[in-house]
């Protein structure tokens, strides 16, 4: 019985389609190697220097904020902390979270003043793929948000499907599923795509759109694009001016059916939307600012200064020159933690330990 078991296997290993297949799959994986590809990153981070390191995009508040964090242990990583706003329309008057990371997990969880509850759960399967969960719960639970996305990390190209409110609770597969893929072509080029499928309901069909991006490393520049199947074609360009100081621009430009013909129809003629915007970030000793403007007539600056090892300031400000108006922000961080948790965080800076699955 035990023979016959390893002959149909053996059938459907050993065969000379199988082995074709193997050889040709190893003959490919070696002429890649000898490329020296490296991982260009996501889809989603395809203008991470730009839009996320340069820009003020995730920085910019108004109003006064505090941000009390303290440091419970460095390995595993666990801390709390409590966040105070006042002026400020998009955070809330206070709001307290935890972090939990090792090496394989990590954990986040938060709430507000209003009730409103945030969770993330990440888990390292393996080196390459990482599954990434976030929760969403405001009061009364009506608008609730689940997400959950896998990515996979390999030598030369990453692959990520993300999920958001899945559901089958209506007989069938709602919500919104989103597969892109990024792939080293050169050591400099990296092409990909992402397909979106949403379906809000049973009783409405499913919609589809793909979209295409490509991504350019120089020496010290980086350059992106991106075509939506909505007509929108999006660019960014980033470059190392000198050793602290970096600079991006970003071009967005929609084109829609619309009233832009010349005959004033709806959908005689296509209207055209762009913006474009430019920033510039630099590097103190002990501090960091960043400034940017765009074609909207807005300017913006944003100015951290780290005046003690644990007390950091920040000061925002935006003035719309169209619009008339003027915003600003202060704010500051401070961090607690022991003498025995900074011994930690100095034995784990020279480890090679992986860090947690952000």
């Amino acid at each position: 019985m035990a023979e016959e078991k390893v002959n149909t296997i053996g059938l459907f290993t050993e065969n000379a389609v199988v082995a074709a297949v193997r050889d040709t799959y190893r003959s490919f994986s070696k002429r890649r190697e000898a490329l020296g590809l490296s991982n260009p990153g996501t889809v989603d981070n395809i203008a991470r220097e730009v839009q996320k390191d340069v820009f003020l995009t995730n920085f910019m508040f108004t109003g006064l904020r505090a941000d009390l964090m303290r440091v419970l242990s460095a390995s595993p990583l666990f801390h709390v902390s409590h966040a105070f706003s006042m002026g400020c329309q998009t955070l809330p008057p206070y709001s307290l979270a935890t972090v939990y990371g090792t090496p394989k997990v990590f954990l986040r969880a938060s709430i507000d003043n209003d009730g409103q509850l945030g969770a993330s759960a990440n888990y390292r399967w393996t080196n390459a793929f990482v599954t990434k969960t976030n929760a969403q719960i405001p009061p009364g639970s009506s608008q609730a948000m689940l997400q959950i996305e896998n990515d996979y990390t390999g030598s030369d190209f990453t692959a990520s499907v993300k999920s958001l409110n899945p559901s089958f609770l209506e007989g069938g597969l709602t919500g919104i599923i989103i597969g892109s893929y990024l792939q080293s072509v050169t050591p400099s080029l990296a092409v990909g795509l992402e397909a979106v499928w949403q379906r809000g309901a049973m009783n409405t069909g499913p919609e589809t759109a793909v979209s295409y991006c490509a991504r350019y490393k120089g020496n010290d520049w980086i350059g992106s694009a991106q075509l939506q199947a909505q007509g929108k074609i999006s660019t960014s360009y980033w470059r190392i001016l000198t050793d602290k100081v970096e600079a991006g621009v970003d071009l967005n430009l929609q084109f829609q059916p619309g009233m832009g013909g010349r005959g004033g129809l709806m959908g005689s003629g296509v209207r055209k939307e762009g913006a474009t915007t430019l920033g510039v970030k630099y590097d103190f000793r002990g501090s960091t600012m960043r400034a940017q403007v765009d074609s909207s007539g807005r300017l913006s600056c944003l100015w951290e200064k780290r005046v003690a090892p644990v007390v950091q300031l920040t000061f925002a400000g935006e003035l719309d020159h169209f619009k008339q108006q003027a915003k600003i922000g202060l704010a500051v961080s401070m961090e607690a933690q022991s003498e025995e948790i900074m011994e930690q965080q100095e034995r784990t800076a020279g480890s090679t330990a992986p860090l947690p699955p952000y």
